[in-house]
């Protein structure tokens, strides 16, 4: 039987695929995984079912950027209430101020490492 958290989906979003590859082994254990290489995918795959438990957006990315996205999932009712955490090598205050201003969650800096992103999930969902 799986542990309630496997039935969990957690969306990666961005689009250079070995950040896509470390952050789904860090988190295949323990949940289940879908991963969109932009940000016109990522919002489909968020209005799917089932809807992600969390988003892993990062914030830069061409065609629509991590805020972009962001601002996009928070302003559409099916969408709004999935967490979002941005992932991203900006690791500037403003940076993050203007990502937590748009309705994030929180904010991790690459590289990660998988005891903070694991504590972040935890915090987010419990």
């Amino acid at each position: 039987m799986n542990e309630p958290s496997q039935e969990k989906v957690i969306l990666v979003v961005d689009d250079t695929p070995m950040n896509i590859t470390v952050l789904a082994q860090i988190l295949k254990e323990r949940y289940r995984i879908k991963v969109a290489k932009d940000g016109e995918r990522a919002l489909k795959i968020a209005r799917a079912a089932p809807a992600p438990a969390l988003i892993l957006l990062d914030v830069v990315m061409p065609g629509m950027d991590g805020y972009d996205v962001c601002r996009a999932l928070k302003a559409d009712a099916a969408t709004r209430d999935i967490p979002v955490v941005f992932v991203t090598g900006m690791s500037e205050g403003g940076d993050q101020a203007r990502g937590l201003g748009l309705g994030a969650v929180g904010y991790l800096t690459k590289p990660v490492d998988a005891a903070t992103v694991m504590g972040k999930l935890q915090e987010v969902l419990g």
